[in-house]
């Protein structure tokens, strides 16, 4: 047999080969033990992109997140198994995660000698087994030619449903980064809103009535740990979703350069390198589903998922709730000690400062909304609460003359009514935070975040995900298939030309039948 017609076979013989290897790689160890996503039992394959599984938590002061699923052998470790649980601050995490993706770099190697193997033996051949070709295949130049567009037309589908899947992975990666970061910048909002209403609180005075020094002392130093706390969370948050972002930018750029130039790639064997980089976002964004949806079963423990949306320290979270009840409490005491003691007395007028012309009913005073030990208490008659206390104070505002003394029928001066809803209004502000601070002690805004991201995000990236992995296949296989039947097509194109140049010439076409 000539070394034209060992060729074709031999090429299928090589892609053959690479089929049967190209395998999908798990993204932790199969077995029954440490199975990720669900037990399955050995040698079962399973998806790209697993949903979230239940798992253990391993220590109850440190929690290992996505355990299971991240039970995989280290490379950097001489191949033991990894435990370090998702951490995308470790090394060892993503050598774990690398080492599920060798299958792929290997046949991106094994495909690159290959073809120059191949290059060789075809120039060899061509140089040194030269002949004139004799006929050709109807059969095979027909059937080559089907497959060739076949195979091209499948691949130009994988193209688009390639771009379309990195497209659409894509957006629902950066709408969840965005999401995270609303998140963050909200509660850093909030956050800073509680310490200028602090800060505000401590200017507040009622008739040359001012909270005590001591309170003011514990707002300075209360206001500078929220202050770090907040600083904290926003630089945390912001520099790793600049990390995450340059990340994804680089996938989406290199599923572009595929799409555009998967005939060259597919030559020096990079598609299924690029293949291998792709298949390790799509580990670490599984791993990191399961981590979060996790992570909601126990949100107070130490996890690596502090290193994304970190909680504010539970300590500066205590001491500022308690610190804004107590602030509120006292505001509402200055209020209150002004009303009684001053504005509700019938003075006479040698009592000066303390009379100026007040009269008339008498006011209410202002509801405390906690008790001398900062619990909740309810409000009895004859007080006003924080939502209409400036309301129904400007009842009793009266109108001053020049002296500054009352006019007219009233209890407090317009002077007196403004310094009082000042001090109305910050304790307001503050006792509507309060549900906002203790969600800060169980970290309840960071497991909503995830909570959400779970249900809502995470399927619109395993199902994206799936779409890249099958455009990706379609592409990686329809072009080395087409690659194949190209060579095939041309060999059988050429021989067809000069099958017909020689029939033309007598005593030709009986030959050339016969070969046919």
């Amino acid at each position: 047999m000539s070394c034209q017609r060992r060729l074709p076979l031999f090429l299928v013989l090589i892609f053959l080969f690479f089929s049967t290897i190209q395998t999908a790689p798990t993204s932790g160890e199969s077995d029954g033990k440490y199975g990720g996503g669900m037990v399955v039992s050995r040698g079962t394959k399973r998806l790209l992109v697993e949903g979230p599984s239940e798992e253990p938590a391993l220590n109850s002061s440190y929690l290992v997140l996505a355990a299971r699923r991240t039970y995989r052998k280290d490379p950097l470790d001489g191949f033991k198994k990894y435990t370090g649980g998702w951490n995308i601050s470790e090394r060892h995490y993503w050598a774990s995660v690398g080492y599920t993706a060798v299958p792929l770099f290997v046949i991106a190697a094994v495909w690159f000698v290959s073809f120059g193997l191949c290059l060789t033996l075809i120039c060899l051949c061509y140089c040194c087994c030269r002949r004139e070709p004799y006929g050709y295949s109807r059969t095979a130049y027909a059937l080559s030619l089907i497959l060739l567009i076949l195979f091209t037309v499948i691949a130009i589908v994988g193209c688009v449903v390639l771009y379309t899947g990195q497209g659409k992975f894509h957006k629902s990666t950066t709408h969840t980064l965005q999401y995270i970061v609303f998140q963050a910048d909200t509660t850093v909002d909030k956050l800073r809103n509680v310490s200028e209403y602090l800060a505000a609180a401590k200017q507040i005075g009622v008739d040359s009535v001012f909270l005590p020094t001591n309170i003011q002392t514990d707002i300075d130093q209360i206001e500078a740990k929220i202050n770090s706390s907040a600083n904290t969370l926003a630089n945390r948050t912001d520099n790793n979703s600049d990390d995450i972002h340059d990340v994804l930018d680089s996938v989406r750029l290199a599923l572009i350069i595929i799409s555009a130039v998967m005939l060259l790639l597919t030559f020096l064997g990079f598609l299924f390198s690029i293949f291998g980089m792709q298949f390790l976002v799509y580990i670490v964004t599984s791993d990191t589903c399961v981590a979060m949806n996790q992570w909601v079963e126990y949100p107070t423990a130490r996890t690596a998922l502090d290193n994304i949306l970190p909680c504010v320290d539970n300590a500066t979270a205590q001491e500022t709730l308690s610190k804004s009840k107590e602030v509120t409490s006292q505001l509402v005491n200055v209020v209150n000690q002004v009303i009684t003691n001053v504005s509700n007395i019938n003075f006479s007028p040698n009592f000066v400062p303390l009379y100026y012309n007040q009269s008339g009913p008498l006011m209410p005073t202002l509801c405390n909304p906690f008790t001398p030990d900062l619990h909740d208490r309810q409000c009895t008659a004859g007080e006003v609460d924080l939502n209409n206390a400036t309301e129904v104070w400007s009842n009793y505002v009266c109108q001053v003359s020049s002296s500054g003394n009352c006019a007219t029928t009233g209890r407090i001066t317009p002077a007196i009514y403004n310094q009082m809803a000042a001090g109305v209004n910050v304790s307001y502000g503050l006792y509507n935070y309060g549900p906002f601070l203790v969600e800060l002690q169980d970290c309840t805004f960071v497991r909503q975040t995830f909570g959400q991201i779970s249900t809502e995000y995470c399927p619109g990236l395993r199902r994206y995900s799936k779409w890249v992995y099958i455009g990706l296949v379609m592409v990686s296989a329809a072009v080395m298939l087409s690659l194949l039947f190209w060579v095939i097509y041309g060999r059988e194109r050429r021989h067809r030309v000069y099958t017909k140049e020689h029939m033309a010439g007598p005593g030709h076409g009986f030959e050339e039948d016969k070969h046919s």
